[in-house]
């Protein structure tokens, strides 16, 4: 049933963040609820919104906050990522929340955070990783930088440190008895993910310029490169798998190969590495130095990924509501997560959960007939 068994989540819909905060949460085995919008459109083969169950309510209606007040009195967490302020003004801040339930986490995922001179305005992954200094990190050397699509905002800094604040604040409420709000912000994460390179500045041992330190595409041993037919990521930084990886690639006895420890001849290098590995495909490469350590792999898209031996090997994707996506992770000895159920519909448990509350058959009707619900 996964380790958070037993553990009950209030998630308010939101989108990207958040939502894969809970499903982290949903893979553990956590009960998570999701409060749609009334008349809402979901995908049910959705990755981010796999294992949970659905409310639809109108939370402009004082019917609707009422609900959902109730059902935030016996939920462990609650999520939502409203802009600061608009859970206050809808009547369900975490001090209405917190005064019903002491017990209760109260998560609040944003961009910006609670508070700040940008706080209540609007953004995106691509604004708050510019801010928090990751952005800069990323690109070629004297090109502009380039967005990491929303794997470093969004998803890193924004939803997983989400997941992480929730778990530990339930290992704290287990000694104090009491719940807490947490402020997640992806600038905060964003900027927790460059914490090394903060420590590689300091040390002098990162270069200002994108694109000219060891691991940022700056050295010929840990890029990408062009085959006959795709990509090859080359990783070969230590000296010993720089031998094997001259060796893979017929090099190793090249007495014309420049010296790799000194910058000037990277450019060098690199054009040879290029010249090399533009003639096999990326299946003939990955076959050379299937087995070695020289730190050579395939470049997959994402519909490869799914068929790559080592991937199938662990089980490392799975097939949801017909979709293929990744399985639940880290996976545990004792307590192993169950495999994840589809996206629900919107408002698909709607009565249950309104007959669990007390709410009577001719209750529900009338609030389906107001529109509270669906």
């Amino acid at each position: 049933m996964g380790p958070l068994h037993g553990v009950k989540v209030l998630e308010i819909a939101g989108l990207a963040a958040a939502p894969l905060g809970c499903t982290i949460l949903a893979d553990l085995g956590a009960d998570v609820l999701r409060v749609d919008r009334v008349g809402g459109r979901g995908m049910t083969a959705d990755p981010l919104s796999r294992g949970r169950r659905s409310i639809a309510l109108d939370l402009k209606t004082a019917d609707g906050i009422e609900i959902l007040l109730r059902l935030a009195s016996e939920r462990d967490v609650l999520v939502e990522a409203f802009r600061p302020g608009v859970a206050e003004r809808l009547g369900f801040g975490p001090a209405v929340c917190t005064a019903r339930n002491p017990r209760l986490i109260y998560a609040r995922m944003t961009g910006w955070g609670q508070e700040g001179p940008l706080a209540p305005t609007a953004g995106h992954d691509i604004n708050y990783i510019a801010i928090s200094g990751a952005l800069s990190l990323i690109g070629r050397a004297g090109e502009r930088p380039v967005p990491p699509v929303n794997l470093v905002g969004d998803f890193g800094g924004g939803g997983m440190l989400l997941a992480i604040g929730v778990l530990a604040a339930l290992v704290e409420r287990g000694q104090s008895g009491q719940g807490q709000v947490i402020d997640a912000a992806m600038v905060d994460g964003s900027a927790l993910l460059t914490a090394v390179f903060h420590a590689f500045s300091a040390a002098g041992g990162w270069r200002r310029e994108r694109g000219s330190n060891l691991i940022d595409g700056g050295a010929p041993f840990y890029d990408t490169y062009q085959t006959a037919d795709g990509y090859l990521a080359v990783g070969a930084l230590e000296p010993q798998f720089y031998t094997l990886l001259l060796d893979g690639l017929g090099l190793a006895d090249d007495t014309s190969l420049p010296d790799r420890d000194d910058r000037a001849n990277w450019p060098a290098l690199r054009e040879r590495f290029a010249e090399v590995i533009a003639r096999r495909t990326t299946a003939e490469w990955s076959e050379v130095f299937a087995g070695t350590d020289a730190c050579v792999a395939p470049v997959l898209s994402l519909a490869e990924a799914v068929k790559h031996p080592h991937n199938q090997a662990r089980s490392m994707f799975t097939e949801v509501g017909g979709i293929a996506q990744p399985a639940p992770a880290p996976r545990f000895s004792r307590t192993p997560a169950d495999p994840p159920r589809p996206a629900p519909a919107v408002g698909e448990s709607s009565a249950e959960i309104l007959a669990a509350l007390g709410y009577s058959d001719t209750g529900i009707a009338a609030l389906r007939d107001r529109g509270v619900t669906n």
